[in-house]
């Protein structure tokens, strides 16, 4: 691991604190649109509004919006560790408490169950804060493909 690699991709997210994240490498967590809530080595919080677009014929938060949320924030935290090796998902596994719907907020934390050489394993919560309800938890693990 690079101490500087790591030093300059929390600083990148640190930037972003109470604001919306944007020039990220990922093209789908620019669409996400997400608000940078707290960053550090290997956990993140962020935030996100539901607009229209992530929502299903219901009118709530899609299912695959909520995991493309959770994979994302969980590819976001490996690369705060600043690891020169690349990781790409292996699996996803999530359960899914609660809905949310357009023009919530809701946040996503993140978590390092274990981390390996080869293999990380990590979670993430998604919470619906003005309801205090846990909406959705994911894990992940993540293989070192380099």
């Amino acid at each position: 691991m690079e101490q500087s690699e790591t030093h300059e991709r929390l600083l990148f997210l640190q930037s972003f604190t109470g604001k919306e994240l944007s020039g990220s490498p990922s093209n789908y967590m620019n669409w996400l649109k997400p608000t940078v809530v707290h960053a550090e080595k290997g956990a993140l919080t962020f935030s996100y509004l539901i607009r229209n677009e992530m929502t299903n014929p219901y009118g709530i938060l899609h299912g695959g919006v909520t995991a493309g949320i959770i994979d994302d924030l969980i590819g976001a935290t490996v690369y705060s560790l600043g690891l020169n090796d690349a990781f790409t998902t292996v699996n996803n596994s999530i359960d899914y408490f609660s809905p949310a719907k357009e023009g919530d907020l809701i946040t996503a934390k993140t978590s390092i169950i274990k981390q390996g050489r080869k293999i990380i394993n990590l979670q993430c919560e998604v919470f619906l804060p003005k309801k205090n309800r846990l909406i959705a938890r994911g894990y992940s693990n993540m293989l070192n493909v380099s």
